[in-house]
């Protein structure tokens, strides 16, 4: 009989059985080179797309090491953002569930927005074996006396390149100069910039660098459908006309603001779906109530911006819909790897205009199989390329498209407003042939 594939990599038994409660079938190619060399206390440098199974390729070996009968901390897991700070938190405490040590390891959440002094008090209390958070907030408790990480063995920096980002490095150098001189340090990105390579070479000696290749900048079991906004043609109506024709199991909606993602959550919640929303306006307690409704799978739909779900893990992800695109071609692959994880198939649905064209053509220099669609009579219909149909000239005389300018466009989506809409570009075309006409007749 063949051995366990992830006992093979040198796990314990138990975390060995965490493995098959979570139905992970064998380790997926990150998981195999990291998983082994963090066992035999390496640096390592991981660099792999998103939904490759990075998050898992650190917590099983380091909780696989941790010993329950010291009272002080071991890991230190610092996060560029609170959601995926809340995210990580919930992972140990699955995990920790899994393998029975509910009792026996403990782990604090450190990001702000939740009560300090309240945190102080459970952290001087008895210090934890495992701390989760936002650097910034780790290094205040530290600061503060509420916690010491000068005994942790090992040191995780997750999303290394959006700490770069977010001007991070500095609070993760202060931690550092606060940690023992030999701590493990583990660092896993989606990229790995040459601004990080300063700031590794100062800290990381010989590491072992795990760099996975991978086939394609997208996952290969992922559809690419753009639909293009036609003028007079409103978003939030596009996007309850694809939920109409799709049964996700969990869709993610992608905004570039944060008064979007509430404007789009508010549609989607008054046509009955349940919905989360996901953006940095959000208290700590809403962002933490959101992202374990996502992982009890509460939600139809998520509602997020980029910084908001980055290295979020939303299970069971089918469609990414990109109510908004990105500007930069980084955006769009980080967002559609939320969907078509591990192997699986996902469908990513993008609204685009004119002005997204340099985009779509970095997409495809990327060899990224893009596919064109409008919906007709409740129906997919596939559409030519997105540039092949050549734009109309600029006419004075255009009295559509000046009419569709001057319509005032409604707040609040109602019943039948497509059909005022256009009644109300009628009544102004209407208006401008008259006044072109008067003009005319002067002339003669």
């Amino acid at each position: 009989m063949s051995e366990q594939p992830f006992a093979a990599l040198g796990l314990k038994e138990n975390i060995v059985d965490v493995t098959q409660k979570l139905y992970f079938k064998e380790p997926t190619p990150i998981q195999e080179k990291a998983i082994p060399e963090i066992l035999a206390g390496k640096n390592i440098i991981g660099r792999s797309k998103t939904g490759s199974g990075k998050t898992h390729a650190f917590l099983l070996p380091l909780l696989n090491k941790l010993d329950d009968t010291k009272d002080e901390v071991q890991i230190v897991i610092a996060a560029p953002t609170r959601e995926l700070s809340i995210q990580l938190f919930e992972e140990i405490k699955t995990i920790r569930k899994l393998a029975n040590k509910e009792d026996s390891w403990r782990a604090r959440l450190i990001i702000g927005g939740l009560d300090r002094e309240r945190m102080i008090r459970q952290l001087t209390s008895r210090p934890p074996h495992i701390i989760v958070g936002t650097p910034g907030r780790i290094l205040d408790m530290v600061d503060q006396g509420a916690v010491s990480i000068y005994s942790a063995q090992s040191f995780v920096i997750d999303e290394a390149d959006l700490m770069l980002d977010l001007k991070f490095i500095e609070k993760i150098d202060a931690l550092f100069v606060r940690s023992r001189k030999d701590v493990q340090i583990l660092v896993f990105s989606a990229t790995i910039p040459k601004q990080l390579e300063s700031f590794i070479q100062k800290y990381l000696q010989q590491p072992e660098k795990i760099d996975i290749e991978e086939k394609g900048a997208t996952p290969e079991k992922l559809e690419h459908r753009f639909i293009q906004l036609k003028p007079g043609r409103e978003i939030e109506e596009e996007l309850l006309s694809i939920t109409r024709l799709i049964q996700p199991y969990v869709a993610i909606v992608f905004t570039n603001s944060k008064e979007q993602t509430e404007k789009i959550a508010r549609i989607l919640v008054s046509e009955g779906y349940e919905v989360g929303r996901l953006h940095g306006d959000l208290s700590s307690r809403e962002r933490m109530r959101v992202v374990k409704g996502i992982h009890q799978l509460q939600y139809e739909y998520v509602v997020a911006t980029d910084l908001a779900s980055r290295g979020i893990d939303i299970k069971g992800a089918s469609h990414v819909i990109n109510v908004e695109l990105p500007k930069e071609k980084e955006f769009y692959i980080h967002r559609v790897g939320r969907t078509a994880r591990a192997g699986g198939y996902g469908t990513a649905i993008s609204f685009f205009t004119k002005e997204d064209e340099r985009l779509l053509r970095q997409l495809e220099k990327e060899r990224i199989p893009l596919s064109f669609y409008e919906i007709k009579r409740g129906k997919w219909v596939k559409t030519s390329h997105f540039d092949t149909k050549k734009a109309r000239p600029k006419r004075k005389d255009d009295l559509d498209r000046i009419a569709w300018q001057r319509v005032r466009k409604p707040k609040k989506v109602k019943p039948g407003y497509r059909k005022k809409m256009q009644q109300e570009k009628e009544r102004i075309k209407r208006q401008l042939q008259k006044q072109r006409g008067r003009k005319s007749g002067r002339r003669n």
